[in-house]
């Protein structure tokens, strides 16, 4: 017998027993998820910097984040679990009949979550589907092992495992996860690992969300405010050491301006992470030795214009600028997840455009200018999960603001509303007026099918 069933199978009989429906059990794992992190935030925040240095701003950021998602929901659960009523045709209404939504919870979530938020990333859905009424088995990241102890330790003080419960561990025991029948996952990571979940979630029809990533183009066009786009594309790409599933992946930069933005994007570099980063309390390292090699194979020693410089055993890599770049370089052949930037010349926007639109669809995408013909022209003509003009990475943070891909950087929405609604499954009902005579059943001879039809219009 597979050795996580029992952990489902108690959570399965809760759920059945209706007490996740309530709007009081959904407020009490909200307020025990909020207790959870406040009175553990110096644990949470040692944690992440023992796994990989991560910075205290950013530290701070997986806690205050979840929080806000939490307070979201305490404050729009009544209106949230309210039966929605929807516009019919003007016939069945005038006849007694109304068209009602309910929001019904799927049942036991399984959220798997990835390393470089390795808080944030898995609270976040695990929030979402215990406001919609779910219950919830958390399987946090093995490459963060400070982080997923401490969940280990922390889940059972704060949760009845009924209600939420984790598993730590790798690739065996994501496996043997798979091979249950939960009611839904949700998973963040890889487009590789992803298939693997995809596989699985197949064999039993279990709906899903899957947020994954991309390369994420980046374009500044000769309009640009150099200053601001510099400053943000710097922070956007670097921050968690360019292991953020929304940094910016290259930047398209108008020829005119390239030299330019450019040296202003190196002063940006200096400005926040030093001449030395490696000895900046800012700059996080790679999750890991094996991807500290991988990212660095990236560097084209010909096309660096900054840094550069990598430490395989100390897992840093210097915030790099490979320019110029092209789509034969191995930094363009896929998502690069870590501090090493492609900065590509343009002459046309509408060029630039036609070859994004054939690249795999991005988790995010964006554009500095001031031209609102070129802002038009790229959202309109490139596909993407949800981005920022004049701006990098914190559309991803806004409750109101879906956040997922599409296609191979992700399948659904979450945060705020959308998030409650991804982990709630649409009851759709037609309430009919039970006095209400509709004869349109055979046999029709003799019977006026049009009048009764016309109900419908």
């Amino acid at each position: 017998m597979n050795r996580y069933a029992s952990i489902l199978n108690c959570q399965k009989e809760f759920f059945l027993s209706d007490a996740t429906k309530s709007l009081a059990w959904r407020l009490d794992q909200l307020d025990r998820m909020e207790r959870m992190l406040r009175e553990n935030q110096q644990a949470f925040c040692s944690a992440l910097y023992e796994d990989f240095h991560k910075p205290p701003f950013e530290q701070l950021f997986e806690i205050t984040v979840p929080l806000g998602v939490i307070d979201y929901y305490r404050k729009n659960l009544v209106e949230l679990m309210k039966p929605q009523h929807v516009a019919i045709p003007k016939g069945l209404e005038a006849s007694g009949n109304a068209g009602v939504i309910y929001k019904e919870p799927y049942g036991v979530t399984l959220v798997i979550g990835p390393f470089n938020a390795p808080i944030l990333l898995l609270l976040d859905p695990a929030i979402a589907a215990l406001a919609a009424g779910n219950t919830v088995i958390l399987k946090p990241a093995n490459t963060t092992p400070k982080v997923a102890s401490l969940f280990q330790a922390l889940i059972p003080k704060y949760f009845s495992p009924e209600a939420v419960n984790v598993v730590t561990g790798g690739r065996e025991e994501i496996s043997a996860l798979l091979e249950l029948a939960f009611d839904f996952i949700f998973f963040t990571g890889s487009s590789t690992v992803a298939k693997v979940v995809m596989r699985a979630a197949a064999e039993r029809l279990t709906p899903m969300v899957l947020e994954l990533g991309g390369q994420n183009p980046t374009v500044v066009d000769q309009t640009a405010n150099l200053d601001v786009a510099a400053d943000r594309i710097a922070w956007g790409h670097n921050a968690i050491s360019g292991q953020w599933c929304v940094a910016p992946g290259y930047v398209y930069v108008h020829r005119s301006i390239a030299d330019e933005f450019i040296g202003r994007l190196k002063r940006s570099l200096v400005t926040m992470y030093g001449e030395k980063p490696q000895q900046s309390p800012d700059f996080a390292r790679m999750i890991t030795e094996r991807d500290t090699q991988r990212v660095s194979s990236y560097i084209l020693p010909d096309k660096v214009v900054h840094g550069g410089n990598f430490d395989i055993d100390g897992r840093f890599i210097e915030p790099t600028i490979l320019y110029p770049s092209t789509w034969d370089d191995p930094a363009m052949q896929q998502e690069i997840f870590g501090p090493v930037l492609p900065v590509l010349p343009y002459d046309d926007l509408a060029e630039v455009v036609h070859i994004i639109k054939r690249k795999p669809k991005s988790l995010a995408a964006y554009i500095f200018s001031k031209d609102q013909a070129a802002i038009d022209l790229f959202l309109s003509g490139v596909s993407f999960g949800g981005g920022c003009v004049n701006q990098t990475n914190l559309h991803c943070w806004i409750d109101s603001l879906p956040f997922g891909g599409v296609g191979y950087s992700g399948i659904g929405k979450y945060y705020g509303k959308a998030g409650f609604d991804a982990l709630s499954n649409t009851k759709a009902l037609l309430i009919g007026n039970p006095d209400l005579v509709l004869d349109v059943f055979p046999p029709y001879a003799g019977k006026d099918i049009a009048a009764s039809l016309s109900l419908f219009a």
